[in-house]
């Protein structure tokens, strides 16, 4: 039971990943997932730009230990995602681009949603002129 805990956290870990990562695209149609979306894309860019590892991995570990298997070194991102992405061991120069890019990628879906959300007022002062 404990291993499959461990097994919905990393799951979960993904999805908040993603989320950090492409919810800001989710705006131009739901804008106040914003209140949700912005601070988990801060916390995702402050966990990379510090070199902190998200307290949803050492409690992955911890569980995997519970159950008799063994725990990973580094975080979420250097043990499953780096792994895909990069070659070597993730490095704080390494995690300084990530949070760049997770920075930048924000910005543009913050953008489009922008102005998605403006030509959506602008159709709705047409109508209400009309």
């Amino acid at each position: 039971m404990t291993v499959l805990l461990a097994d919905a956290l990393v799951v979960l870990h993904l999805l908040f990943v993603v989320f950090v990562m492409a919810g800001g695209f989710l705006l131009a149609r739901w804008p106040r997932l914003m209140w949700l979306h912005l601070p988990a894309a801060a916390w995702g860019a402050l966990i990379e730009f510090t070199g902190w590892i998200c307290p949803l991995t050492p409690l992955e570990n911890r569980l995997r230990v519970s159950a008799g298997e063994s725990a990973y070194r580094g975080g979420f991102v250097e043990h499953y995602l780096v792994p895909v992405l990069y070659p070597a061991h993730l490095t704080l120069p390494i995690q300084m681009v990530l949070g760049g890019v997770v920075v930048a990628v924000n910005l543009v879906a913050y953008a489009l949603a922008y102005r998605a959300w403006r030509r959506k007022a602008a159709r709705g002062s047409i109508n209400s002129a009309t």
